[in-house]
């Protein structure tokens, strides 16, 4: 059995917390929150990965993406392998190759990047390039609340509560809507101003509105539509699409457990879901896995 522990107590963290109790493979040693609360739960809860009295073989990291580098960094220290859902699309690159030499260091594996995009999408887009290796895809998301979004402009001073909904316009262009409640004190408009210029948001088209209770819009279904229009060979006009409606946290977190449990499969070092053979991330013999999926 793979001991598991999960870092952070949202959306995520709960949903994550469902899928390693159906996981056949796996047991839960823990839960790591800040702030402590009374949750309920039948597994010790504790501020930091060392306080467990079980160490476990992989934290499931359900924390914001900005947070993600440091906290991954420190449990890969104590020889805990580590899964997260680090969403900054720019910074991937830069936050493995950190993780990769700590991981190394310390013979433990890390997997940046994981859940829904990015992460299962990734390999979509890796496959339809084997497709057909000239060409362009279209990454189309939503209708939906985006968490990476949310949780971003949530943690923006003067924000008491936030929803993030990504909008597909086509050919990949997307459009933000983001209600927000502020703490007393705030101005809206300086709040707006700050997200239109936040990472997350600066290349979409941003709009911002003030709401007064955000909780009775927060619906956490999404989609993606992937389209790619290329090459194979010499043979032009191939088209390729891949569609799906999800509930975001239900997705993220069961690719976050299906890659905890290839973690205890790689060589000591950090990778993406994309470096992975797909076989890793099953429960279940070799052969029986290539005799039922080949």
């Amino acid at each position: 059995m793979l001991k598991v522990a999960i870092v952070g107590y949202g959306n995520i963290g709960r949903a994550a917390m469902e899928a390693v109790d159906a996981a056949t493979d796996m047991e839960l040693c823990g839960v790591v929150t800040q702030p402590l609360g009374d949750f309920g739960l039948s597994v010790p809860v504790v501020e930091e990965i060392s306080e467990l009295a079980a160490k476990p073989d992989v934290a499931i990291l359900c924390t914001p993406s900005r947070s993600v580098p440091a906290v991954a960094a420190d449990c890969l220290a104590l020889g805990i392998n580590t899964v997260d859902s680090y969403d900054i699309h720019t910074d991937i690159w830069e936050v493995r190759g950190r993780l990769d030499a700590v991981a190394k260091e310390s013979g433990s594996t890390a997997i940046v990047s994981v859940g829904f995009d990015p992460g299962g999408d990734s390999v979509i887009r890796t496959l339809l390039e084997v497709f057909a290796p000239h060409g362009k895809t279209y990454t189309n998301f939503g209708p939906g609340m985006s968490m990476g979004h949310t949780v971003a402009v949530k943690g923006m001073e003067g924000v008491k509560n936030a929803l993030a909904m990504t909008i597909p316009l086509g050919t990949g262009v997307h459009r933000r809507l983001v209600y927000v409640e502020l703490l007393d004190g705030y101005a809206f408009d300086e709040i707006a101003a700050k997200i239109k210029a936040d990472p997350y948001f600066a290349s979409d088209e941003t709009q911002v509105y003030l709401e007064d209770n955000v909780d009775s819009l927060i619906d956490v279904g999404h989609g993606v539509n992937l389209v790619r229009k290329g090459v194979s060979g010499k043979t032009h006009n191939q088209l390729f699409t891949f569609d799906m409606r999800i509930n975001n946290p239900a997705l993220t977190s069961q690719v976050m457990v299906a890659c905890a449990r290839a973690t205890v499969k790689q060589a000591p070092g950090a990778y993406t879901m994309i470096e992975l053979p797909l076989i890793d991330m099953l429960h279940g013999s070799r052969e029986a896995l290539i005799r039922r999926l080949v």
